[in-house]
């Protein structure tokens, strides 16, 4: 099993496969909102449906962890305390202002937007970091990557577009995630990977489904074959990105593993484009996902150059 994370070609395709997957998250949960009928301005509906996806998420990968290696999965009493923090940051936190922010936004330009946390890893790794400072790969790639996220909601009439409850809710969320990645590599050292995923998934959404349930209206969600089976799909997609991507970052370098990522707002446009009433490529569009694609290979390109900035 080594081997298929560590053979150039399965890691590529590996990669390639977590990035479409993570991509197709933008036009399932867009639909998910359709099918189950919840209203554009309901919080609420979204973090109790949120709360329900990533408990199930990080359930089948705590189950998985004992499974195959059940040692894994226990975790110290200081370690807990570091796993509810990162669990409210990085799940709690993080996909309220994700859910409730992809309602008031294509799911083109959600899967664009929320690229954006690639670009704050990378700023705030400059400051925690002293051997991971601003260079100049870094520096075009930031420019060039926030310069495709502008594009993306300028708008056919050369108008920007923004709300801070859809836009701005997209960046905190992308914020919000950068910071977890930081706080994740400092304070979650000696927990395996797949149980700090599992862990911190399932306190995040017991902390949305605590908040969220006993605020829900009647009705606020109303499940159907359809929307069910969409809820179970984003669950696992987010179970199987999740370990497939730590399992190939534990055997080949972070950085070369990143730059793939590129892939996450192409196939996130694309597929909501193919998948979604009413949303179609523009130029807008295709040159926005060029620069961000651009722009994360860039920061993540490592070049021959030392210079640092």
């Amino acid at each position: 099993m080594n081997n298929i994370f560590q053979n150039k070609w399965s890691v590529i395709g590996i990669a390639i496969f977590c990035s479409v997957l993570w991509g197709s998250a933008f036009p399932v949960l867009k639909i998910s909102y359709e099918e189950l009928q919840m209203a554009p301005d309901d919080t609420i509906a979204k973090i109790v449906f949120a709360g329900i996806r990533f408990l199930l998420a990080g359930l089948i990968v705590l189950v998985g962890v004992l499974l195959t290696n059940p040692r894994n999965i226990l975790v110290t009493r200081r370690q807990i305390r570091t796993l509810i923090i990162l669990g409210i940051v990085q799940t709690s936190l993080q996909y309220f202002f994700f859910y409730n922010g992809l309602a008031k936004v294509s799911g083109m330009q959600g899967s664009i937007l929320s690229s954006s946390a690639t670009f704050f890893t990378v700023l705030l790794a400059h400051f925690f970091y002293n051997n991971d400072r601003m260079n100049w790969n870094k520096t075009i790639g930031l420019v060039t990557g926030f310069a495709g996220i502008i594009v993306a909601n300028w708008g056919q009439e050369f108008e920007l577009s923004f709300q801070l409850t859809g836009e701005g809710y997209m960046i905190l969320a992308a914020l919000t995630g950068a910071i977890g990645t930081i706080m994740a590599k400092e304070l979650a050292t000696g927990i395996h990977p797949f149980a700090l995923t599992g862990w911190q998934l399932t306190i995040g959404a017991a902390v949305l489904l605590a908040v969220g349930l006993p605020q829900i209206e009647a009705d606020a969600i109303i499940f159907n074959p359809l929307g069910t089976g969409l809820l179970i799909y984003s669950a696992v997609l987010s179970a199987l990105a999740f370990g497939l991507w730590y399992s190939i970052l534990k055997y080949n370098k972070a950085g070369e593993i990143s730059m793939y990522k590129f892939i996450v707002p192409v196939s996130g446009t694309v597929l909501s484009a193919m998948f979604i009433p009413g949303e179609e490529l523009n130029l807008f569009i295709v040159g926005s996902i060029a620069l961000v694609a651009i722009g994360i290979i860039a920061v993540n390109y490592k070049g021959s150059s030392k210079k640092k900035l």
